[in-house]
Formats: structure tokens, sequence, C-alpha cells
């Protein structure tokens, strides 16, 4: 790695805690059980937070994690952990794919289980689901993103203020995670690619079908 100028960037440690559990908010069911696949996209979604320091403070960040292909399909950034975050997150996602119903998985941080947060899952239909206290494994996803954000983005740059810091991590998702970042988990494809790749196939087989039938109608 020296004779190649290549270094090696270690995950930082989390002193700044994003999970903060209200014990009077009833929390979800656990839907998912560590189970983090589906069949189609707008199945099953995950969520969570992180943090990005920047020389004027904390930045945070919330995301919506379509399962099925991996892709971001809804972010916000605040400056201070409110409901409202992960409200605007979940409103983006539900704007920009319109699920039919879904199920929306996070932790039991407080703004997650928020009576806010939870009428505005009821009133667009999606069931809210939330692992267990403190385990990581229960919200693996999420977490896998906020990793590859961390050691390819947060770690190997500073920001002067909280707007350069917004500017690269929009650019880190749209030009680099949807459209390009390779999952194993979807044929070494990006989420992006994934998708087209299942739009066409199914634009396939809806034709082959249409076909037949008018076949079949001509043979009559």
């Amino acid at each position: 790695m020296r004779e190649a100028g290549i270094k090696g960037v270690s995950r930082r440690r989390n002193f700044v805690i994003t999970t903060h559990r209200n014990k009077c908010d009833r929390p979800a069911p656990d839907l998912v059980q560590r189970h983090f696949k589906a069949t189609s996209i707008n199945q099953l979604w995950v969520a969570d937070m992180t943090y990005i320091p920047t020389w004027a403070g904390f930045l945070y960040l919330a995301v919506v994690i379509d399962v099925f292909s991996r892709k971001v399909v809804g972010w916000s950034f605040g400056e201070t952990m409110t409901a409202s975050l992960v409200i605007s997150a979940l409103n983006m996602a539900l704007i920009t794919r319109k699920p039919g119903k879904v199920i929306h998985h996070s932790d039991q941080g407080s703004q997650y289980t928020s009576v806010e947060f939870g009428k505005r899952c009821r009133e667009m239909g999606v069931r809210s689901s939330m692992g267990s206290v403190g385990d990581a494994y229960d919200n693996a996803m999420a977490e896998s993103f906020f990793a590859s954000l961390e050691c390819e983005l947060i770690d190997r740059r500073s920001w002067k203020n909280k707007t350069e810091a917004r500017l690269a991590i929009f650019t880190w998702i749209e030009s680099w995670y949807n459209p390009t970042h390779r999952h194993s988990g979807v044929g070494y494809l990006s989420p992006n690619n994934f998708e087209r790749k299942l739009k066409k196939q199914n634009q396939i087989t809806i034709n082959y079908n249409s076909f037949t039938q008018v076949e079949i109608l001509s043979a009559q």
C-alpha cells in the first residue's frame, strides 16, 4: 500500500449519540426480524440518522433506503435531531416512489416513536417497524449505508460550513451512490441500474403477454 500510495481509512468513533429513546413513547413492533429481503421495490424501507461534523457545528442526515434495490429514496438534512427531520426524509420517499403498502423499519429513536411521525405513517398507509434497543444488527442495512458514507466521504473531508457539507453529501448520494455504487446483493449493479434492468425485464414480459393475447384473439 505504501508503494502504491494507498492509505487505509478507519471508521470514526461515534462520540455523538443519534438514538435517544423516549420511554413514554410506544415503539412499533419489529416486522422485519433482521430479514432484510424484499421481492419488489417499495415493499420494505429502512431508515436511520447520522451526524456530519463541520467547522460550524454538526449537521444531521436522515435517510430512507429501499431494501430491494438498495437505493436511497428519501433523505433530509437538519441542524437538530427532531421528528421533522425524519418526516422530511419519509415525505421525499413517498413523493418520489408513491408506494402502495410499504414497511418502514427504523430504530427506536424518539424521532421515529414520536406522535408526529406515527401520524404521518398512518396518513400515508405506511406500516411502521422498529428493531430492539441498542442492537445495530436490527437495522444493519441502514448501518451499512452510513459505513460507506463515512469511509468514502465524511472521514476523508472537512467542511467549513454546513452548506458545503450538504452539497458534498447530496452529490455523493445522487451522483455516486444511487447511479454508480455497486452492491453484491443486487448482482453487482448500482441501485439505479438494478431498477432500470428490472423495469426493462417487466416491460418485455408485459409486451410478450400482450402479443400472446393478440394471437389468441386472432385465432378465434
